[in-house]
């Protein structure tokens, strides 16, 4: 009995070697979580910088321009159209007909410098509810661009 048990000991020796593979397995696993969740952390905040120096914009579509003066009246320019006087909910209900039939277009908004900002933020709250997407802010060439 005594030369199995030796036997025994010398067949069993022991596995010195690290076993690698749960580590590989857990490293890819990390690896396509991180490929997964990290564009989603880009997306979280879409928000188009001001660049410094403005430069007038070229765009394939002629935008909209939507103007506001200081006594709180509100223009729009459509296409090739006429400037025409709206009240809020007309201009609402207009800019909501066009940006419907023509995703993307770009609206402008425009108001002199002695306008309150609250009339501008109006006229901002107005284009966003028509469901307007890209609205730029209008000023004169020449200015203190930072």
């Amino acid at each position: 009995m005594a030369g199995a048990i030796s036997r025994l000991r010398k067949r069993r020796k022991l596995k010195s070697e690290i076993n690698v593979v749960p580590y590989i397995d857990v490293m890819l696993v990390l690896l396509i979580i991180f490929m997964v969740t990290a564009p989603m952390l880009t997306l979280a905040v879409n928000v188009d910088l001001p660049k410094s120096n403005a430069r007038s914009v070229e765009s394939k579509a002629d935008p909209i321009i939507v103007t506001v003066d200081q006594d709180g009246r509100f223009f729009l320019k459509l296409k090739d159209a006429e400037i025409q006087e709206y009240s809020k909910e007309e201009l609402q209900a207009r800019l909501k007909a066009f940006v419907e039939q023509n995703k993307d277009v770009p609206v402008f908004l425009g108001a002199s410098g002695e306008t309150s900002y609250q009339r501008v933020v109006e006229a901002t709250d107005l284009v966003a509810g028509a469901g307007v997407t890209k609205v730029g802010l209008m000023s004169k060439p020449g200015g203190n661009a930072r």
